[in-house]
């Protein structure tokens, strides 16, 4: 359903569990011929699929405004960022790395070597339908693995175009394969239960994940988990507060606030409050609410209108708890699931919304005294993905990253992510990496053999 006018932009098909693992079958099928592939022969591949996305850049950012929500500016960079992916892991498959050492007692010798886990359930959110889609498979294909894509319902679209753009790549029948059961619970756990499927790749909640990490318990699949984040964003009294306000808006404002790695909590020192909430203020209340294929829209709106209250919600929550409203704080009427870009002041630590990772437009902001004795705040929630510090002093800067308990942290910048970079979180923000050379050996298994020569 099309987010802006309500309408349907197509069919996929649901899928019963029977068939869900059929595909399995044929995905293990797929994998005992993959995995032999030569490395160089599954880069080449990958940078063809790249390749293809940029060339198509234009046709799947207009499909995921349709199906998302999102301003066409907003699909237009998530594209190029998913099909760097593609373009990183065709460069890591050739790079897979082994050892070869003497063992301390000089007896023998130890090789290791590393082979890929085998058929990857691939699981994705709706606020990044291709950039979660190829920040998974492109590490799934370059280890050697063949993936099952389950694509959020929101989102199904994305999933099958980026599947045709493999397929005419080069990727054979079978390696990588779309399911969209719905509901999705069912076929998902007996996936996870069949012995077919030894790795789940898992983007989405931390109430989920943890379902899926029991359930994936009973065969031991080996997990990865990339869960939720409540980003604090922390502006220090020596800040460039300019530059401050254009990272704050990247932080809260990329995706519509729909992001992991959203900026959520803004933790700004007395001495520059007033500055800093005025001109991001400003800034929030340009922001123009509409149709994402509009030239004149900057806000898209919220995927679902489940989401749209949900958001509501948490602002008229805030409002009571003794937050004030400085600009937006409406949604849209129906057909379109709006919000408008909100900021909040008098927020304390304490209050509701605060410990909520929002996944919309909203802003609040909390007023500390001394940026260095608020650090409890700033660790003081159940996630750690990823928190933003803005200082002129780099030494400060660094003694606040060191001190606070997230996987991520975004010095002076509002974006964190890279392809090149290790993504993830600690604490109930997930377990493991995703990018980098981290997300190559999260579908890559460690064989040690012992020889004597």
């Amino acid at each position: 359903m099309n987010p802006a006018t309500g309408q349907p932009e197509g069919e996929v098909p649901n899928q019963s569990v029977a068939q869900c693992l059929e595909a399995a079958a044929r995905a293990a099928e797929a994998f005992a011929t993959w995995r032999k592939t030569l490395p160089r022969q599954r880069a080449e591949i990958l940078r063809r699929a790249f390749e293809i996305m940029i060339a198509e850049q234009e046709q799947l950012a207009t499909l995921i405004v349709r199906e998302n929500g999102k301003v066409l500016s907003d699909a237009r960079a998530e594209v190029a960022y998913a099909a760097e992916f593609f373009r990183w892991f065709s460069e890591e498959a050739v790079r897979i790395d082994g050892d070869l050492r003497q063992a301390p007692n000089g007896t023998n010798w130890l090789a290791v070597t590393r082979e890929p886990v085998g058929v990857a359930l691939c699981i994705t959110p709706w606020n990044f339908p291709a950039a979660m889609a190829t920040r998974k498979i492109g590490p799934a294909l370059a280890a050697g693995c063949t993936v099952l894509l389950k694509a959020a319902h929101e989102t199904p679209l994305t999933a099958y175009a980026i599947a045709d753009i493999l397929q005419r790549a080069g990727v054979p029948d079978g390696v990588v394969q779309v399911i969209t059961p719905d509901p999705p619970g069912e076929a998902v756990q007996a996936l996870l239960s069949s012995g077919l499927v030894r790795k789940l790749s898992f983007t989405g909640s931390t109430r989920v994940g943890s379902l899926l990490i029991a359930q994936a318990a009973e065969k031991i699949v080996n997990c990865s988990m990339e869960l939720g984040g409540n980003a604090p964003f922390i502006v220090c009294d020596d800040a460039d507060i300019d530059a401050a306000v254009d990272g704050a808006m990247i932080a809260k404002m990329r995706n519509g606030g729909a992001a992991c790695t959203a900026a959520n909590r803004f933790y700004v020192q007395s001495s520059v409050l007033d500055e800093f909430t005025s001109k991001f203020t400003a800034r929030m209340a340009a922001l123009v609410l509409g149709n994402g294929l509009d030239a004149t829209t900057t806000l898209g709106p919220l995927v679902s209108a489940a989401q749209q209250s949900r958001v509501a919600q948490l602002v008229e929550r805030a409002v009571a708890d003794g937050a004030t409203v400085l600009c937006g704080g409406t949604s849209t009427a129906a057909p379109m699931h709006g919000y408008a870009a909100t900021v909040l002041t008098g927020v304390k630590h304490e209050h509701f919304i605060v410990q909520q990772e929002v996944f919309g437009p909203v802003a609040p902001i909390i007023e500390v005294s001394d940026i260095e004795e608020a650090i409890p705040q700033y660790n003081d929630v159940d996630h750690g993905l990823v928190s933003y510090i803005y200082t002129r002093n780099h030494g400060r800067g660094m003694r606040l990253a060191n001190a606070l308990e997230t996987g991520m942290v975004g010095l002076n910048r509002g974006l964190v992510s890279d392809p090149a970079a290790p993504f993830g979180g600690v604490k109930q923000s997930g377990l493991g990496r995703e990018g980098g050379h981290d997300g190559l050996l999260a579908f890559l298994e460690t064989k040690y053999v012992s020889t004597e020569w």
